[in-house]
């Protein structure tokens, strides 16, 4: 088997065992979030920061476009001032519970990426966000880290594998895109090249 087929086929195998009932759960609560015109609060480090990103993206353009009212996600890492500035000031495990503490209203949504589930700063977040009584939602890879133990809850992929995890996420993200279009009656917005 070539090393293309290995890992695509390793990838299929993650894919087919990813956990429905979390999928469901996070479905619902952007859902909940949605209606209730709440923010979505999204964020990660390195890989993970695209993937919060993009999903951002997918979410606010991609589903809302054609909609009378929009998704409102705001992926935290994606302001570097702000990110920069907590970072040198106070410390980078602060980078993005600060920002929380000006914009957290209540009932908003709190959802982390992170491979590792160690992420310092994606643990203080969402310390912060449960003790404001906030939902959070923990996007991980196995066996889940320390996120696992503060998120109220949490999908955590079945591979260890970094790369692999990260390619599930940005799965996860899209097919969530994808069911709500399906959901609220629109084509994903975007185009072919």
């Amino acid at each position: 088997m070539s090393f293309a087929a290995d890992y695509f086929a390793n990838l299929g195998k993650a894919l087919a065992e990813m956990p429905q009932e979390q999928i469901d759960t996070l479905f619902r609560w952007m859902k909940e979030a949605y209606d209730q015109e709440k923010l979505i609060f999204v964020m990660g480090n390195g890989g993970s920061a695209t993937t919060a990103s993009h999903f951002v993206c997918d979410m606010n353009k991609g589903v809302s476009m054609n909609l009378k009212k929009k998704f409102r996600l705001m992926a935290l890492n994606d302001n570097q001032p702000t990110l920069t500035a907590y970072a040198n000031d106070v410390s980078y495990d602060a980078v993005f519970s600060r920002p929380l503490e000006n914009f957290l209203g209540p009932g908003d949504l709190v959802i982390g990426f992170s491979t590792s589930g160690n992420s310092k700063n994606v643990i203080k977040a969402f310390d912060f966000a449960c003790r404001r009584g906030n939902k959070t939602f923990a996007i991980l890879g196995r066996p889940g880290g320390g996120l696992i133990k503060v998120a109220e809850a949490s999908l955590v992929v079945p591979t260890s594998d970094v790369q692999q995890a990260e390619d599930l996420h940005h799965c996860l993200c899209h097919m969530i895109m994808r069911r709500f279009c399906a959901e609220l009656g629109v084509k994903p917005a975007g185009k072919t090249v």
